[in-house]
């Protein structure tokens, strides 16, 4: 199964929190064909399509930012110091080709390890934030601030790897493919002459960093009746997870529908009920409280938005080898698609 292009050029294009013009460019772009696309001052951007009935407006949401972290201070000695500005593993990024985003463009680097000393017989320390340091080839301090900045995000080098069947790793998954789901869906919906209520698809921006800025002033500006985040969730298919803990989630599964405390319970009956309908692979995901996802953020915006989750299994989260199966991409347009055509007019989330 291909790629879709509109998916992997938001994949091969830059964005992490706070920086995500590029990217949400792109995606603007393709937007573009959908429907008039708007945007706030942060950088979140979004597509109306409208309504043909009365029913609900329903927002789409995915984050466009993707993790990174950032030049804190530049050495007399030609290395960089970086630290986290999003959730990372640093024995994750130790050893991994990077690109630093500057004001002249990408600079390829390096992330490298503190060399340590050890006596014959001690295990080596695990790797800790602090120990890692970039390397963009400079031979000292002056070249190196020639380069870069303080405050230069450094994201992961390479292109989408396609692995057996319908599987692909890369780094940005989380969330381009939240953003690709809501403008797919946005544009199959217009090609079928529109839903009952308006369908607004939105890319948000600064998810990563944990205030959800992108999704809370959206979600504000736009003003939905309804709301469905689409991210995506770990699977428990590893070496190393607890279906018990986390529930059993695998990759090709088909998409997860949240329930929880901050889950709308007749939106999570809808898409369920929808899923079943149309004989969509689903699985319940329990969330025991907030989700971590810009669900957290809109279904507490205005006076209250009923607001679901929709998430697509991913392995190996926040690191350049996320992992997918298209099959469970393609399965989540179709539901976000079908639940948009059964918002009827009448239809009432309140309490």
């Amino acid at each position: 199964m291909p790629l879709p292009d509109l998916l992997e050029r938001l994949l091969t294009t830059p964005g992490p929190s706070g920086e995500e013009r590029a990217a949400a460019a792109v995606w603007r772009e393709a937007a573009a064909e959908v429907g008039e696309v708007s945007s706030d001052v942060l950088g979140s951007s979004w597509v109306r399509v409208p309504g043909t009935g009365g029913g609900p407006s329903l927002a789409l949401i995915g984050h466009i930012d993707e993790i990174a972290v950032v030049v804190t201070n530049l050495g007399d000695d030609g290395l960089a110091a970086v630290r986290p500005t999003s959730g990372w593993d640093p024995a994750v990024i130790a050893g991994q080709r990077v690109d630093v985003l500057t004001r002249g463009g990408a600079v390829p680097g390096v992330v490298a390890r503190k060399q340590e000393k050890r006596k014959a017989g001690e295990d080596r320390n695990p790797v800790r934030g602090d120990d890692l340091f970039l390397d963009v080839g400079a031979k000292d301090g002056d070249e190196l601030r020639s380069l870069i900045r303080p405050g230069d995000n450094v994201i992961w080098h390479g292109a989408p790897l396609p692995l057996h069947g319908s599987r692909v790793a890369s780094r940005a998954f989380d969330n381009r493919m939240g953003c690709y789901v809501a403008l797919e869906s946005a544009r199959r919906i217009a090609e079928r002459g529109g839903a009952p209520g308006d369908v607004i698809a939105i890319a948000a921006v600064q998810e990563e960093v944990g205030d959800f800025a992108g999704s809370r002033t959206s979600a504000f500006a736009t003003k939905p009746d309804l709301a469905v985040a689409i991210d995506v969730t770990h699977t428990s298919d590893v070496r190393g997870a607890d279906p018990d803990d986390d529930g059993k989630i695998l990759l090709g599964g088909g998409p997860t529908i949240t329930r929880g405390p901050s889950i709308h319970p007749d939106v999570f009956e809808l898409l369920h009920d929808t899923a079943e309908a149309e004989g969509i692979p689903f699985v319940v995901e329990v969330s025991r409280g907030t989700t971590s996802t810009d669900a957290d953020a809109v279904f507490l915006s205005r006076a209250g938005v009923a607001t679901g989750l929709v998430s697509v299994p991913l392995r190996y989260m926040h690191s350049p080898i996320e992992t997918i199966d298209l099959d469970d991409v393609e399965q989540a347009v179709r539901l976000v698609v079908a639940f948009a055509l059964r918002l009827e007019p009448g239809l009432s989330f309140a309490g």
